[in-house]
């Protein structure tokens, strides 16, 4: 089956938590599950259990200059102004350059371009977005995609063509601020399918705050994670959360979620 969801929300909320419990609880089901990395700081293979020496050994697509030039026909940055490729052929690189990971989800770094929302124009940035436009049009499997913290992505329009944007949020305002940006700027591109997770709820007065002022911008919250720092011990153990025995309430509140997008 297809279901292309992007994972987003304000920095430090917890969407690649979240991102990497939702890819492994599908991959347990038996789905085929890619799992994409489009942020500038990539942690989603951390997240997934990805091994530190298979991690450390890992170049982000957008990083790889030699198939960035074999691809679009100019390096990066060697030739400002220099007629570039834009539609490279990006069909093959899954197969080339994706990681197994635990649960037979497959990751795939792409990483992003390091710039201001309006993007650049440049052959990494070619190569980017004609591979995003691909894994999410044209793959038949379950696709998550970790973006980038905040809404710059969805201004350059690279989640364009999901089916659903999953927004998490935490208790608190800047995060429900943060929220409505993307809203409107998911809906400017032409997502209509917005929902939320609440991420480090400590009961209930915190669900009922992040539902209430959701619903006034009408944004459903179709789940919410306790808070439990066992997310910190996990990454200081340099483990996923879902190999933590320490973790299970937050697995065991995703499963919800899980089905929900399956819905």
């Amino acid at each position: 089956m297809a279901l292309r969801v992007a994972v987003t929300g304000k920095g430090g909320v917890g969407k690649t938590t979240v991102a990497a419990v939702l890819a492994r609880l599908f991959g347990r089901e038996g789905h085929k599950v890619l799992a994409i990395d489009i942020d500038p700081s990539p942690t989603l293979a951390s997240a997934l259990g990805v091994p530190k020496d298979v991690r450390a050994s890992t170049t982000p697509v957008s990083k790889m200059l030699d198939l960035i030039e074999e691809r679009t026909g100019v390096r990066p940055g060697s030739s400002y102004g220099s007629l570039f490729k834009l539609n490279p052929k990006v069909d093959d690189l899954t197969d080339k350059f994706g990681i197994a990971t635990e649960d037979g989800v497959t990751l795939l770094v792409l990483g992003t371009i390091e710039t201001g929302a309006s993007g650049c124009f440049c052959p990494e940035n070619a190569l980017i977005k004609r591979l995003v436009n691909h894994l999410v049009l044209k793959r038949d499997e379950i696709l998550i995609l970790d973006m980038e913290a905040g809404v710059e992505h969805l201004g350059r329009g690279t989640a364009e063509g999901v089916d659903v944007l999953l927004t998490v949020v935490e208790p608190g305002t800047r995060s429900i601020e943060t929220a409505r940006s993307i809203k409107r700027l998911a809906q400017d591109i032409g997502i209509d399918k917005i929902v939320a997770v609440l991420n480090k709820s400590r009961g209930e007065a915190d669900e009922n705050f992040a539902r209430e002022h959701l619903g006034e911008l009408d944004i459903e919250m179709i789940g919410s994670v306790p808070f439990n720092d066992c997310v910190i011990t996990a990454d200081l153990e340099d483990v996923s959360p879902m190999d933590s025995e320490d973790c299970g309430s937050i697995v065991d509140s995703l499963v919800p979620v899980k089905k929900r997008l399956l819905d």
